[in-house]
């Protein structure tokens, strides 16, 4: 699609990269231009020579629906065939077919595919996407994850924008294999039962000569007015989503990945910056809409049209948004006037929790709301509880390296309570490699995670517990059909921020989870109420010794008493050990 361009030709290895040996024809004032060249076979290398309409030199772009390219500097695009491959995962994908991502349990890693693990016997080598395949899906099914989520694995020119500067819209990046072996990774992870999640990024995209950016000499796929078409803060460009062309390359990109390659979910990249013209920019740095407001009417109308889509061709298929703002209805179905995403990154949850974390527990009590506010707005969308990679970059510090203590024992044990909150409160879960065993230093793009650190007890303890908590979240399938109404959520202690106590209980079809979490280092005596009677056990106590803890708590379980408590029949007296969550669940008879 080139409209303002005066001549398009082919070049490539089969005819000596000749503008002149394979012209191709305009078709009317389509803008469309087209040529069939015989006998080409995978692996020719191919890109597009463009004269412009103020040009007289020709220029060389890569095909913005290529399936593979070749890496820096020359990025041509190759010949592809995917015809010949087998997939193996019938049965997950009609599974899938059948399934609402809103009422299963749903447990994300969150992956950066070149620097999750290397291998240091070869010089930090890189793994292939076999070889993350195979290594992923044991990895996951090991601690529990139901899923992974790929940073970006889009085609990509520089190393250091993590794969969100995306210049391959259909291709996976050429650093880890070809698409073939993409594929292959994609069904070894579902014939381990582990859906995959691939970061989408439609808000923009880089100002690389040899890509999008001024495709046929004009400003094509973005819009001429920087007010409109730059993004100041990541200097990028803004796709010109009022093109119906703009749109249908969008859209079928989101399509191939699910179609072509089997993915489960896209986590849709910088939403909130599409919603707004007016995003990280100053006044009369923006343009308004034509009814004189900030929203961007034509990415919204695109947002509905890609989520609609894929819903239509694909149910099962999650789509998720990472969106920052309180814009109305994210999560809401498009006929009923949303936008029509299945799932919402929490954002205020997770800043708040991390607040709340920081503080020294003798202040919590002045800070308690961080804990309980999140419940004033948990149902206006369907969330998703996240750390994810935003929060270990950029001298923020590690997940553990926020949490407060003077020691590294008291960060594990604050750490250990942060996620057992994020995994017993209402919403679906995700989770950045390297935070599941408590990796003190910062991600870096180019370093494999901390492995080593499995070798002292405070780190296994927290991936112990990570692994707990999805087996006890898994595990409660009912509980994960109800999390994200709110018949599945009552407080039982809000109030109690003298001694920084929270507890509340999870309920759906006869089962429940009794949670209380003490975040000071003081063990308390606390009564708490039950909906049954019974013996009620410790299904996770994050001081366990089993996680490197104080050992401290219930181990025996306690029995039910008639006596009425915080709105329930019966109760239980408990001890609440310091720093620590500890979940109950009714002992099966």
């Amino acid at each position: 699609w080139a409209p303002s361009a005066r001549r398009v030709s082919v070049v490539g290895d089969f005819n000596l990269w000749n503008g002149r040996a394979h012209p191709m024809r305009a078709l009317g004032a389509s803008g469309i231009w087209e040529v069939f060249v015989p006998g080409l076979v995978a692996g020719t290398r191919y890109k597009f020579e463009l004269v412009g309409p103020h040009d007289r030199t020709p220029f060389l772009k890569t095909d913005p629906y290529g399936l593979h390219f070749e890496p820096s500097p020359n990025h041509a695009a190759i010949v592809c065939d995917l015809s010949g491959f087998v997939w193996n995962d019938a049965v997950w994908m009609e599974s899938r077919r059948r399934r609402d991502p809103r009422t299963r349990p749903m447990s994300v890693y969150e992956v950066h595919l070149a620097s999750w693990r290397r291998v240091p016997e070869e010089g930090g080598r890189v793994l292939g996407y076999r070889e993350l395949g195979e290594q992923l899906a044991a990895y996951c099914v090991e601690l529990g994850f139901t899923h992974v989520e790929l940073m970006p694995p889009s085609e990509h020119p520089f190393d250091g924008s993590w794969g969100y500067q995306v210049t391959g819209f259909y291709a996976p990046t050429h650093r880890f294999g070809s698409p073939l072996d993409f594929m292959t990774m994609v069904d070894t992870l579902h014939r381990a039962g582990i859906g995959v999640i691939v970061d989408w990024v439609p808000a923009h995209f880089p100002r690389d000569f040899f890509a999008l950016a001024r495709f046929d000499g004009t400003h094509l796929y973005e819009h001429a007015d920087p007010r409109l078409g730059e993004h100041q803060d990541w200097g990028t460009l803004i796709f010109n989503y009022g093109r119906h062309e703009v749109r249908g390359f969008l859209v079928g990109s989101a399509l191939s990945w699910l179609e072509r390659f089997h993915v489960d979910g896209l986590r849709v990249d910088a939403v909130a910056s599409m919603l707004y013209l007016d995003y990280s920019r100053k006044d009369g740095e923006w343009i308004p809409n034509r009814h004189g407001g900030r929203e961007n009417i034509e990415a919204i109308e695109f947002l509905r049209q890609v989520n609609a889509l894929v819903h239509l061709y694909h149910p099962g298929v999650a789509m998720i948004a990472e969106e920052s703002t309180s814009f109305p209805g994210v999560t809401k179905e498009v006929a009923a006037g949303g936008l029509g995403f299945d799932l919402k990154w929490n954002m205020g949850w997770m800043h708040d929790c991390l607040g709340y974390f920081r503080q020294d527990p003798l202040f919590r009590k002045f800070h308690h709301d961080k804990l309980t506010f999140g419940m004033l707005y948990q149902w206006s969308e369907a969330f998703v509880q996240s750390f994810s990679h935003d929060e270990v970059v950029h001298g923020k510090g590690s997940l553990i390296g926020k949490m407060s203590g003077g020691d590294d024992a008291t960060k594990a044990a604050n750490l250990r309570c942060l996620l057992a909150l994020q995994w017993t409160w209402p919403g679906k879960k995700t989770l950045f490699m390297g935070c599941e065993f408590g990796q003190f230093a910062e991600w870096k793009y180019d370093a494999s995670l901390d492995w080593h650190l499995l070798a002292y007890p405070l780190h296994a303890g927290v991936q112990r517990l990570v692994a707990d908590l999805n087996r006890l979240y898994v595990g409660e399938a009912a509980l994960a059909e109800n999390e994200l109404r709110p018949e599945g959520f009552e407080w039982l202690v809000t109030d109690d921020g003298a001694q920084s106590v929270v507890a509340f209980e999870r309920r759906s079809r006869g089962r429940a989870w009794v949670v209380a979490g003490n975040f000071t280092p003081v063990e308390r005596t606390y009564r708490l109420g039950v909906p049954w009677p019974g013996r009620w056990q410790e299904a996770i106590n994050t001081a366990s010794r089993h996680y490197a803890g104080q050992g401290l708590g219930n181990l025996g379980g306690v029995h039910a008493e008639a006596i009425p408590c915080q709105g329930r029949p019966y109760s239980i007296e408990v001890r609440l050990p310091g720093l620590a969550v500890v979940v109950f669940r009714l002992e099966a008879p």
